[in-house]
């Protein structure tokens, strides 16, 4: 108990000058100005109630940026923590320069999105890249700057190296808390690695799981703007464009400012009914005990 009543809220009334100023002001602005049909120049405005949400929804170019932005997504989340599960199984099994082992493997997290497309926009090239070399070399046609599935397949590859390094540190902490008397006995019973993995440590590793997928999910929908608008743009052909990067396009370049806010209200009732949809549905899978 605080002997001071007040000074619980004070302890609490930066956070929550934080939150009311960059979170709940701004939704509230978005809110309003996604019922307002305004000129580029914001002059002139004229309140339209849910014409905005009527136009958007009924878009061809918006529900290609919706059918986009899922596969993206699930691709993204998929094999960044899949990955990260693998490279954190063989992390937990180094005996000699562990610490090393892991450093390099955190470092890619402290690149910032952009450098991490021009990265691998650079390796994939299909002109000068390393890459795009060898696998013209194989035989297999690759030109991300033409073909939608390799751009597709070029960004999910960059998003996921870029969120690899955090999924990677959870699923760290998340073996290590795991007690070896388990696994030991279930070696001792006759179970070989690959069961012990499916049957033990990986139930174990469900509430981080679950952490990691909403956090991902959310990533994916709005932390890739730098690599997509580094890499490809959107393109070629809009196969690319996910939700975000359409509300940049049709509201800072195009200046189309109440489709822009209404895309943005969207965005944000999405994410905020996946994470709810997560937590109710997904997480009564989930035993911490």
């Amino acid at each position: 108990m605080f002997p001071n009543k007040v000074l619980p809220y004070l302890l609490l009334a930066p956070q929550l000058a934080i939150t009311l100023v960059f979170f709940y002001w701004p939704a509230s602005q978005a809110l309003y100005q996604s019922m307002l049909r305004e000129d580029p120049f914001g002059l002139n405005s004229s309140f339209v109630w849910f014409d905005n949400f009527e136009r958007v929804l009924s878009d061809p170019s918006y529900l290609n940026s919706i059918k986009v932005t899922a596969v993206f997504s699930m691709a993204t989340a998929f094999v960044a923590m899949s990955t990260a599960l693998l490279l954190a199984v063989m992390a937990d099994r180094v005996v000699r320069g562990r610490g090393l082992y892991r450093t390099l493997l955190i470092w890619p997290y402290a690149v910032a999105p952009a450098i991490a497309g021009m990265l691998w926009l650079f390796l994939f090239n299909p002109s000068i890249g390393s890459l795009a070399y060898g696998l013209r070399w194989l035989g297999i046609a690759w030109d991300p700057l033409l073909n939608g599935t390799d751009a597709m397949i070029l960004v999910v590859a960059a998003a996921s190296w870029k969120q690899i390094s955090y999924n990677f540190l959870f699923f760290v902490a998340g073996l290590q808390a795991i007690p070896r008397t388990l696994i030991e006995a279930a070696a001792i019973d006759g179970a070989g690695p690959a069961k012990r993995f499916w049957t033990i440590v990986f139930p174990l590793l469900a509430p981080t799981t679950f952490f990691l997928l909403v956090i991902n999910t959310t990533y994916a929908f709005i932390d890739t703007f730098g690599i997509i608008h580094a890499v490809t743009g959107g393109g070629p052909g809009k196969a690319t464009e996910t939700l975000v990067y359409k509300l940049y396009n049709d509201g800072f370049v195009n200046l189309i400012l109440g489709d822009s806010a209404a895309q943005s209200v969207i965005l944000m009732i999405i994410v905020i009914a996946l994470a709810v949809f997560q937590f109710r549905f997904v997480e009564k899978r989930v035993h911490y005990g």
